[in-house]
Order: structure tokens, then C-alpha cells, then sequence
């Protein structure tokens, strides 16, 4: 969830200015009369929910170009879903629009009635997306981790988000207790044979739905950044024809398992079949294009939540 850096005191003021600002439809002054206060505060007040992520905001009114690119992308690459958002061309960001559009998937599935299999990957776009769920009651679903939750130096890792769905969702969680990556083949087999986990990988092959993100390959890639893999493997691993990785799984041009020593030391869940899963990648920006376009060609996804400008890049390539 978001860490909170103002008293409860101000949060409340500030919830209270943001719902009548956005819910009631009131105008600052008359928010500022309402509760005794100065224009200039009233507005700082609506500032600060949104700036603490006390508002969300979800557009109901589905745009026509989005769904038309939506639509194109399902026909040219077979796939089950398609949600396509605006993009913001002034913005850098790689998480706005589809954290957002990822949260509300998300939350449909787990307001399902019948009990299911939410598998969910890692990174910053999931974490973004998480932090957007509201608190939800669904007793009834499982929700496991597909990659590990220990981090290169024995930390927990920042971007898995199976703890932090567990602070929005009253469900049953499962957390993959491995490192991401382990020292050796042998080493993986042994970890994996082990009841614990043994369990955790069967349930994650059931899975109804997985949501993962797309990560890309570089020194600037989230496997050096967070630092999981060195430089120099990672330039070796591009230098054979590695362009992206979802959960760890490396991949190349064609969306094809890379056949290199990094991935035999992968210790996450293999993503779950996409003949018996929905698997819903997560994926937007000029810098992922080459693996966005890797992951559908190869089958490594079956769905996307992307943004305008990368369905148009995918439709042209």
C-alpha cells in the first residue's frame, strides 16, 4: 500500500476536500466555506488526496481508437484480451494508465463468485498496479506468487507484490519462499523439490488468471537494476539474442526460452499454460517494445494491457 507521510489528521481534511471536490462536484470555494478554511488551503487539501493517492479516478466511457487498436491486436496475434489506454505523450512514465486499467482486471477477477487461481509475476508496473486495489473480501480465492521473494542480498524484494496485494485482499496468499534467481541448476531442483514449494509450484499450473509484467533486457533493465544478474552476464545474455524476460524467464526475438545457463537458474513458477490460463501481460513504452513484441509473437502471454502508442507500434511490426 502507499506509505503515508502526512498526520491522520490532514489525511482526513484531505479526504474530506477531495470527496467533495471530485464526488459531490463542489468548487473550491465552496469546499473552502464548508470547512472553514482558505481557498488556497482548500485547494492544497485536493492536491494532497490525489498526491497521496486518495482518489482514484477510473474512466467509464470506453475511447473508440482504443478499442479499435484493442480489436486489431486480438486479430493479429490470437489473443484472448486486449485493453488498450491512452497514452500521454509528455509523460516518461511506464506504469501510468495501465497500473490503473491492470487494478480495475484485477479486481474483476476477484470479484468472481466461484473460487479461483490468481497467479501474479513482479515488478514496478504490478506494484503500481496493486497499490491501486481497493480493499476487497474474497475468502473464497488463492492468490500465489509466481517468483521469488528474496532478493540478491537476503532482503525481501522490493517489487514482489504478493505482500502488498495481502494488505488490500482478504484472501488466501502464497508466497514463492526462493530467491529469484539461484546459484545453479542443481541448486533449483533440489529448492523445488522441497514439500513448501513443491506445493506453491502446483497451484501456480492451476491458475485461472496470471497477470505478469514485461520486463526488457540492459544495464538499465530491472534484472542489473535490481540486482539480480551483472553487467557482463547481461550483455553476453543480449549478445545472444536475449530481448526481454517475464518472472526471470529470458527470452528472444521470436518469444522463444533462451537456451543459456541464467535461465536453468530461474527459480520462479513457469508461467502457467496459456492454453489453460488467461496470462495478461502488463507492458508499455518505446524502451519494452522489442519484448512486448517478443512476448505475443512467442505465445508467452496471452493477453496485454497496453497503451496507444505500443499497440500501434505491435500492429505495424
Amino acid at each position: 500500500m502507499v506509505k503515508r507521510s502526512e498526520t491522520p489528521a490532514r489525511l482526513d481534511d484531505a479526504a474530506r476536500a477531495g470527496w467533495l471536490y471530485y464526488v459531490a462536484g463542489r468548487t473550491q470555494d465552496e469546499i473552502a466555506a464548508a470547512m472553514g478554511i482558505s481557498r488556497q488551503s482548500a485547494q492544497r487539501l485536493v492536491s494532497l488526496a490525489v498526491a497521496e493517492r486518495l482518489i482514484k479516478v477510473r474512466l467509464d466511457h470506453p475511447i473508440a481508437a482504443c478499442l479499435e487498436l484493442g480489436s486489431q491486436l486480438r486479430r493479429k496475434f490470437g489473443l484472448k484480451h486486449v485493453e488498450v489506454v491512452p497514452s500521454d505523450p509528455a509523460s516518461s512514465s511506464t506504469t501510468v494508465g495501465i497500473a490503473e486499467a491492470a487494478a480495475a482486471e484485477i479486481e474483476r477477477w476477484l470479484k468472481r463468485p466461484e473460487p479461483i487461481v490468481l497467479a501474479i509475476g513482479t515488478g514496478r508496473t504490478l506494484k503500481a498496479a496493486v497499490d491501486q486495489l481497493p480493499a476487497i473480501e474474497c475468502p473464497n480465492h488463492r492468490i500465489v506468487s509466481l517468483t521469488g521473494n528474496i532478493a540478491p542480498d537476503g532482503s525481501a524484494a522490493y517489487y514482489n507484490v504478493i505482500f502488498s496485494m495481502a494488505d488490500a485482499v482478504k484472501a488466501r496468499h502464497y508466497p514463492m519462499p526462493l530467491p529469484v534467481l539461484v546459484t545453479s541448476a542443481e541448486e533449483r531442483e533440489l529448492l523445488h523439490g522441497q514439500q513448501l514449494v513443491r506445493s506453491t509450484l502446483n497451484m501456480s499450473a492451476q491458475a485461472d488468471v496470471t497477470f505478469v509484467g514485461i520486463g526488457e533486457l540492459g544495464i538499465d533493465g530491472p534484472l542489473c537494476v535490481d540486482g539480480f544478474l551483472e553487467k557482463d552476464e547481461m550483455m553476453e545474455l543480449m549478445r545472444g539474442g536475449a530481448v526481454g524476460e517475464i518472472c526471470g524467464w529470458i527470452f528472444d526475438v521470436d518469444g522463444r526460452l533462451i537456451d543459456n545457463p541464467i535461465n536453468e537458474r530461474v527459480a520462479s513458477a513457469p508461467i502457467p499454460s496459456r492454453d489453460a490460463s488467461m496470462v495478461i501481460g502488463l507492458a508499455k513504452g518505446k524502451r519494452k517494445f522489442k519484448a512486448i513484441r517478443a512476448a505475443v509473437v512467442g505465445h508467452q502471454i496471452n493477453a496485454l494491457i497496453t497503451d496507444e502508442e505500443t499497440a500501434e507500434f505491435l500492429l505495424k511490426n
